[in-house]
């Protein structure tokens, strides 16, 4: 069983590299109209250059699992922007994107918790599927729609959580086909449990990506060994191998919270799990200290009895 490990959008430790400044719709409105554009343009040059010093370390340190930004480009859906980021920046792009080919990266993108396709309010909708096309872009610009993918939470359950499933594979009509062909769905940490998301996937045919932190906060009636090979599974016709969420709480009280860096003593009961399918997979750092918190991890992952280190960001077991 081969692992690989990731991190999301900041690379710590590298100076002012975050590739999610951003603006304001109410300052940008402030602004005079000839500035405008060039305040976007200014903003996006800066996170494509900080996403470029990225993919160098990560590329330096052998981390083929990373997360983007997804606020690379600033107001990409306000309904009153909306602007052409591609054209202005296609060179920038493809230069992101031949480091993503050359050196095999395997890039996703997460929009936040309002992208959901659960929403009895149309509007709801129609901006979730403006989203996901907004990310579906950037994955093009990048040319990496051979492996890229977005991953979403199925949504609210809006008082009834029967309804809002059949109102989920009803409205995810609205959603192109080509969309959807790189989308993901992850359990969450308080509505749809493993079970729930699960069932859902295999409806849709999409890959289900499991969040463990939020399984164990959610876990309702679900044993994970009874459901991991077929999580996996529905990844089988897709090319790459299946993803995994890991971190771990803040604390007891705040047990849904993520904490800087990943307990070990909390994540090992899933690794001996998934050790059992002696199937290969990636796992995804959601921790507070991003990359400082996924080589720590592997660090510690590497001192078990029996798991070799591969790389510096990948294990055999």
């Amino acid at each position: 069983m081969k692992i690989r490990f990731g991190y999301v959008a900041n690379a710590l430790g590298l100076w002012d590299a975050s590739p999610s400044k951003t603006i304001t719709f109410t300052h940008y409105s402030k602004l005079p109209k000839g500035e405008r554009i060039n305040k976007l343009k200014s903003i996006t040059a800066q996170n494509l250059y900080h996403t470029k010093r990225i993919l160098y370390y990560n590329i330096a340190h052998e981390i083929q699992l990373y997360r983007l930004s997804s606020s690379i480009v600033p107001l990409a859906t306000h309904p009153e922007v909306m602007w052409d980021f591609y054209t202005p920046f296609k060179d920038k792009w493809d230069e992101l994107g031949e480091l993503i080919q050359k050196f095999n990266l395997r890039v996703s993108f997460h929009p936040n918790q309002y992208t959901l396709f659960t929403s009895p309010r149309e509007e709801v909708t129609m901006n979730a599927v403006k989203d996901m096309e907004y990310h579906f872009k950037m994955l093009q610009a990048l040319n990496a729609l051979h492996n890229g993918l977005i991953n979403i939470h199925i949504g609210g359950a809006y008082g009834d959580k029967n309804q809002s499933l059949k109102r989920f594979h009803h409205n995810l009509k609205q959603l192109p086909k080509e969309i959807r062909n790189h989308m993901t769905l992850e359990n969450d940490d308080k509505t749809y449990n493993v079970r729930e998301t699960l069932s859902t996937c295999e409806k849709e045919n999409i890959p289900m990506v499991l969040d463990y932190h939020h399984y164990m906060a959610n876990k309702g009636d679900v044993d994970l060994p009874h459901y991991l090979l077929r999580i996996f599974n529905t990844w089988n016709s897709f090319n790459n191998v299946p993803k995994v969420h890991i971190s771990s709480p803040k604390s007891n009280q705040t047990y849904r919270s993520h904490a800087d860096f990943v307990s070990i003593d909390f994540v090992l009961p899933f690794l001996k799990i998934a050790k059992e399918l002696n199937q290969d997979f990636d796992i995804m750092v959601e921790a507070k200290q991003k990359n400082l918190a996924m080589h720590k991890l592997v660090d510690e992952v590497s001192a078990i009895r029996g798991v070799k280190r591969i790389s510096s960001s990948s294990i055999e077991w």
